[in-house]
């Protein structure tokens, strides 16, 4: 199998090797998806919001040939995020992959 530069980065959060471990699980799909990623970088966040409920928070950034792919994803768990931000993401590189096929 081969090493992806997969970066992931706390912010307000201790990151668990387990955190980690569902990033890099996770992140397979998307480069199974595109082979032109160069790198991709995952920040989790702890946010308290204004209701006093934790906000969990997970951005992802993925470099790529072209405009980067932004997004993020807020939940009430850590993983729950991670999952939802992966799927964002995986859906803006096969939008990507499509509008790249049309315009050929």
């Amino acid at each position: 199998m081969k090493q992806h530069d997969v970066i992931v980065t706390g912010r307000n959060i201790e990151l668990t090797e387990a955190m980690k471990e569902a990033v890099y699980r996770k992140a397979e799909k998307l480069f199974e998806h595109e082979e032109q990623i160069i790198r991709l970088r995952v920040e989790l966040e702890y946010n308290k919001n204004v209701t006093g409920q934790d906000e969990q928070i997970a951005k992802g950034h993925i470099e790529i040939n072209g405009k980067p792919l932004i997004t993020s994803e807020a939940t009430e768990s850590m993983y729950a995020s991670i999952d939802g931000m992966v799927d964002k993401l995986d859906r803006m590189l096969r939008r990507r992959s499509r509008l790249r096929r049309v315009k050929r």
